[in-house]
């Protein structure tokens, strides 16, 4: 599975980059399965890092979806709404979910300590 050195990871499975897009991992989308409806963040919303901010669903269970950063949501993925599935076909590119202005990420880490945290679930 592909870890992207170039984001950072929460663990809870999230991923931020340093403009401040985020997503969820590919292990995220694999344990989840076929996601099959998102909710997204409100665009004006201020979230602290930790925040529940959507849900994700899929045919298998539903997930909190939490903000890796402290922001503002300035741009959700509208995509998402007609095409779920997205998340599972590629979840660092067409699969973000949305974006922060000036974002300050919480507690997140490396890919290489991210992918030390997923072999060990």
């Amino acid at each position: 599975m592909a870890i992207p050195e170039n984001l950072k990871y929460t663990a809870d499975h999230e991923w931020i980059n340093a403009d401040g897009r985020i997503g969820v991992s590919a292990y995220a989308s694999e344990a989840l399965g076929d996601v099959v409806f998102v909710e997204l963040p409100e665009v004006g919303t201020t979230v602290e890092a930790g925040d529940a901010v959507g849900v994700i669903e899929s045919v298998k269970s539903v997930a909190d979806l939490y903000s890796p950063a402290s922001g503002r949501v300035v741009r959700v993925n509208e995509a998402l709404a007609d095409h779920p599935e997205l998340i599972n076909q590629d979840p660092y590119g067409e699969g973000w979910i949305f974006e922060l202005e000036d974002a300050v990420p919480g507690d997140v880490m490396s890919a290489q300590d991210y992918q030390k945290h997923t072999e060990g679930e």
